[in-house]
Order: C-alpha cells, then structure tokens, then sequence
C-alpha cells in the first residue's frame, strides 16, 4: 500500500465525469488500498478516485471517528444512490481536494446507494446521519461535484482564490 497524492482545487480532472469500473481487478483492489490509506492518513472520512487523478468510479470511505472504536473502511465501486429521503440534513463539509475550507451543505438525511463491493459483489445498503452525507459528497466528486458547488458564488470564488493561492505556495516550496 502506499500513499498518493491528493488533487487540490482547481484541477480540471476533479471537474470530470469518472468512468464505469467492468470488473474488479486485483489492480483496482489494491488502487482501493492504496486509497483507504491515503484517506486515513490526511485525515478524512472518505476520497474518491478522481481526487488522486484516477477518473474510475471508486470511493473510499470510514466514518468512524469516536476515540478507540474500530474503523469500519468501506470500499464502494460504481456507487449509485438508487433512494433518498425526503428529509434533508445540513452539515458542515470539507474535502482533502479543498484543505482548511469548510461550507454548510444540504443534502438528504438518509439514502439508499448500491454499489460493486471488493469481492466483486452486488451490495445495497442505507446511510444516515454522517454516512449519508459522507457517501453522497464522494459519489458527486465521481459527478464532477464539490461540494463548493452547493455554495453561493461568491463564497465559491473565494474559497477557489485560496486554493489557487495554495497551489502557488506549495509550488514555490
């Protein structure tokens, strides 16, 4: 396992629609891996393929974050939300493509999502609370979506000119 570099805001690649996985390859299993552990080590609670500059339909995902107890990795190809409720929850969001920014989005309480697990086998499942709003930000990045989308332009340009600030910062470095 290793751990790869993340995409920072503005990258066109994070702007792009991700492409359906056929089949689950020892490659693709271990890309997950390599992702679970990138994820952990930034630290966040999910990353999806086109934020390491692979434009497949994977996600990553643990939203465990209570002291001492036990990670619950999830590994999600071609994630799908097939229900969402009508009831809606707002949280404060972030992503690693977007270090040290934050927004409050609205999206919905709970949702159903199927997707291709690492075995290569058919799962459904429903999420709530943090999980559902965890999963439906990473399924969007595979959209093309950030979550900076859902916020008012002017917010939205802001946080792009720290991004691009950011970039120029590290590049100098």
């Amino acid at each position: 396992m290793s751990i790869r570099p993340i995409l920072i805001h503005p990258d066109p690649r994070l702007k792009k629609t991700a492409e359906a996985i056929e089949t689950v390859t020892p490659a693709l299993k271990s890309l997950a891996e390599d992702m679970l552990e990138t994820m952990y080590n930034a630290p966040g609670i999910g990353l999806a393929a086109p934020q390491i500059g692979i434009l497949k339909r994977l996600i990553v995902l643990d939203c465990v974050k209570e002291d001492g107890a036990d990670p619950e990795p999830m590994i999600m190809f071609n994630p799908e939300v097939v229900w969402k409720s009508e009831a809606l929850n707002t949280y404060e969001e972030g992503c690693l493509s977007i270090p040290e920014q934050f927004g409050d989005v609205e999206r919905s309480a709970e949702v159903g999502v199927k997707w291709i697990d690492a075995e290569g086998a058919a799962r459904e499942a429903k999420f709530d609370a943090l999980w559902a709003t965890c999963v439906q930000h990473e399924i969007d990045h595979l959209n093309g979506t950030l979550f900076i989308d859902y916020l008012k332009p002017l917010r939205r340009q802001m946080i792009t000119r720290r991004m691009q600030k950011l970039k120029r910062e590290r590049a100098r470095e």
